[in-house]
């Protein structure tokens, strides 16, 4: 059996995720690059309902009153440790459809990433929602993407499909929460988490070049066990 490639689950609504990403991206370009970005949502009536239909459940649970207020502090405390601000979105008509399906349109294009940083600029660094179909439409117009289809995604049969794929593979994984990484059999839960999956799949990749190294010398190569850290543990939702 083939071995997955390291990847890691995402999510446009949790500021974690948009932690996560700037952390991945500006300190570990190089690992970002090399994992498969996949993302997480909770699902809106209509894919709930495909969902349904398909046998699929996610391990979604509704989050309290005390969790949020929790989550409003720690996020506080986190952005003034890496030196950012966080402006604290209110969504009125939350609908995570509307922009994780306006992401698939845009990773089509060969934009993904850079819908991704568009979103989540315009979510936690200036507070707007991004459940509207215009704030897809104007990211559109920012990127040079065509804005009726990142607006309309929601609208389309086909994208909905790729939508419920995408959710099966959250399923098949068993992601309950964001950000979530995973390493060949490691799974690292938590913005605390990514230190130790970036050293995994560093690791991984030096034992691949020097396995490499050695092939082509026509020399056995030696047994090199990755390093990095294998826990589970985590601190968001």
């Amino acid at each position: 059996m083939a071995v997955k490639p390291p990847r890691w689950y995402f999510s446009l609504r949790s500021p974690y995720s948009w932690l996560a990403y700037r952390e991945l991206t500006e300190n570990a370009p190089d690992v970002a690059d090399a994992i498969e970005w996949r993302p997480y949502w909770e699902p809106d009536e209509v894919s709930e309902r495909m969902l349904a239909d398909a046998g699929i459940h996610l391990p979604y649970v509704a989050m309290s009153k005390e969790k949020h207020f929790y989550i409003l502090q720690d996020v506080k405390r986190a952005t003034i440790e890496r030196g950012l601000s966080v402006v604290w979105p209110i969504d009125t008509a939350p609908n995570w459809d509307v922009s994780h399906l306006a992401y698939l349109v845009a990773e089509d294009a060969g934009r993904g990433r850079d819908f991704i940083d568009a979103v989540y600029r315009a979510r936690w660094e200036n507070g707007i929602d991004i459940s509207e179909r215009a704030t897809m439409a104007a990211i559109g117009h920012e990127l040079g993407l065509d804005p009726d289809a990142l607006a309309g995604a929601v609208d389309n049969p086909e994208i909905r499909r790729r939508g419920i794929e995408a959710l099966r593979a959250v399923d098949r994984d068993g992601v309950f929460g964001v950000p979530f990484f995973i390493h060949r059999h490691d799974k690292f839960w938590g913005l605390d988490r990514l230190s130790g999956f970036v050293a995994s799949v560093r690791a991984r990749t030096r034992t691949a070049a020097m396995e490499q190294r050695e092939n082509d010398r026509g020399v056995e190569p030696a047994l090199l066990v990755p390093a990095g850290d294998a826990g589970h543990a985590g601190g968001c939702g």
